[in-house]
């Protein structure tokens, strides 16, 4: 049935909503598709609902094509699987947390690994009922702190996400590459460019760990890549080490006065100046005072040693101490320490180490893997106006492990040995997991195998997200009048507007709308009779309907235009050319 714009709900905005920062957010509002509700949360009207349909309709064809089944869970799940596999503290204040009116526990799930798991567990016990792969498409919840740019980071967004069950490793290989390459062909259809990175794994848990990005200057997430093939998310990047060297014949660490330098740029100056060298910032040793904060609510700091050329970059941080919070230390932590000299701060000191620690401030001490042993640093004394030259790892100090931390820049070597690196921005769009054993360990889930032997199942973990890859789309295709669609994901195939102000118009408008409708195509047809055709050509051009059909003066001739919303061509034809072009 054609569906006609007269009794379509509908209303389109002249201008852009408060607060919407991308284009996305703002089309997608003022063209109808979306309605805030609260921050990060939106209602879906009409044609949002279409375009997001079909996406999902994209998924679930591969998704089949792949051999996977699809489930659907509830959203409201209870707290005991979560508690059971430790994510119910982990995930922190990101979940939406809840209580029956008998005070049971329950959240509003970020996702589902624990279901998933649970449900195999109930139904299958051999190997012969494996390989396994089943999915959902689900909306998930997930209280950030910041939710921005509408839905490319809301508080509810639509998920697909799909676990593969293995009886074998070489079983999760297989159904982890037929789902890689599932959203290979899921992507393609989608028009979406991607890099396909290694990732970590996160709150997730598992070994394997790739992560779908679309570059994009407004994405969330750094990558980094080189020319010979090598492709990670910030996160997961590797700092290549130095090779440990000696110091036989090194002069001593010694203290040397170093009045106001307490950051790396007058420290340097100052030590070229009284120490007659030509060190650089990547000559001296910085030390980071981070405050972690564990899921039991203790407080801990820990100091990380970086070279004075690099910075912290808090997502690597983040990853690096998980499930801990970090954040930098704060004065009142500074003042609970008074071995710590801010500004002066080092991992050596004349006086030695605390009684029993490495660390000259008796706070666990870690480096950035640069600072290898015989590597030679000048770094804080402990001692307020001081500092030390000469200072060597391995011989001086010893650390209690290496972190990376340290930010990762444009050039910096591939871990894989295939070049130098560049950084690029992009947004999240699919990410693959290989859990292994964790959950199903977790949650008990084993079969017995062909030796009648009790094995633990290893899993994979498959997700893409739904709405964002909506958002995504039309960030990627609109213009400066309005959204416009690709034709795969478009919510009609054709739209017809009458534009005439006689009644000739919106016949000829009526049957090319039942023609096109009638040979199988989706038509919208804009059929208002007090509304003016400069209103209906914007918000034709706002909605992004991507071929327009317009029905004016030239309608008792015979005559329309076509106009192609993804070339902005418009063409003067015949009634039946524009039905013919628009049906071949």
């Amino acid at each position: 049935m054609v569906t006609r714009l007269s009794n379509f709900f509908l209303r389109t905005l002249r201008e852009d909503p408060a607060g919407a920062e991308v284009a996305s957010h703002k089309l997608l509002i003022r063209a109808g598709y979306i309605r805030p509700q609260a921050a990060g949360i939106f209602a879906w009207l009409p044609l949002g609902l279409r375009v997001k349909a079909k996406i999902e309709t994209v998924i679930r064809e591969e998704m089949t094509a792949a051999g996977a089944q699809e489930v659907h869970f509830p959203a409201l799940m209870p707290r005991e699987a979560y508690a059971a596999t430790g994510r119910w503290d982990e995930y922190g204040d990101l979940l939406f947390r809840l209580q029956d009116r008998k005070g049971g526990d329950y959240l509003l799930a970020p996702t589902h690994e624990e279901a998933f798991t649970l449900l195999v567990k109930d139904l299958y016990s051999s190997y012969k009922d494996l390989p396994l792969t089943i999915y959902q498409i689900q909306d998930k919840y997930r209280d950030e702190a910041r939710p921005r740019a509408g839905l490319l980071r809301g508080r509810e967004f639509t998920m697909k996400d799909a676990y593969s069950f293995d009886a074998s490793d070489e079983g999760l290989d297989a159904s982890y590459m037929a789902q890689r390459d599932a959203y290979e062909r899921i992507f393609q259809r989608l028009g979406l460019e991607y890099a396909i990175v290694q990732a970590d794994a996160g709150a997730m848990g598992g070994s394997r760990s790739e992560e779908f990005l679309h570059p994009t200057p407004v994405g969330e997430d750094t990558f980094v890549r080189s020319e010979g093939g090598y492709a990670a998310n910030v996160e997961a990047y590797t700092t290549t080490a130095p090779d440990a060297v000696g110091w036989d014949g090194v002069e001593a660490a010694t203290v040397f006065d170093s009045p106001d330098t307490p950051t790396i740029d007058t420290l340097v100056a100052h030590a070229n100046a009284v120490l007659d060298g030509e060190f650089t910032a990547a000559d001296t040793l910085k030390n980071v005072v981070l405050a972690l904060t564990h899921l039991d609510g203790s407080r801990e700091l820990v100091i990380v040693g970086i070279p004075g050329d690099r910075d912290v970059d808090l997502k690597r941080a983040e990853v690096a101490f998980a499930p801990a919070e970090v954040e930098a230390a704060t004065d009142a932590d500074f003042e609970r320490h008074p071995l710590l000299v801010r500004g002066y701060i080092g991992p050596w000191s004349e006086t030695g180490p605390v009684l029993g620690e490495k660390s000259a401030t008796g706070i666990r001490y870690l480096v950035d893997p640069r600072v290898a042993d015989g590597t030679r640093w000048i770094t804080g004394a402990n001692i307020d106006q001081k500092h030390a030259h000469t200072v060597v790892a391995g011989r001086d100090f010893a650390a209690d492990g290496t972190v990376e931390i340290a930010n990762v820049r444009d050039g910096d070597p591939a871990p894989d040995g295939s070049g130098p690196v560049s950084l690029a921005r992009g947004m999240e769009i699919g990410h693959v997991f290989q859990l292994g054993r964790k959950y199903a360990e977790a949650l008990g889930l084993k079969v017995l195998d062909r030796n009648g032997k009790l094995v633990t199942v290893t899993m994979g973990s498959y997700g893409i997200g739904v709405t964002r890859i909506l958002a995504i789309i039309a960030e990627l295709n609109n213009d400066e009048k309005g959204l416009i669609w690709p034709a795969s994901v478009a919510p009609f195939d054709v739209q017809v507007v009458a534009a005439g102000r006689d009644q000739a118009a919106f016949d000829v408008a009526e049957d090319i709308a039942n023609r096109l409708e009638a040979a199988r195509l989706d038509v919208l047809y804009d059929d208002r009779v007090k509304v003016s055709p400069g209103v209906k050509f914007g918000d034709a051009e706002l909605v992004g309907v991507p071929k327009i059909v317009i029905v004016g003066r030239g309608a008792t001739e015979g005559q329309v235009e076509l106009w192609d919303r993804v070339t902005g061509e418009r063409e003067s034809v015949s009634v039946d050319d524009a039905v013919a072009r628009l049906t071949r």
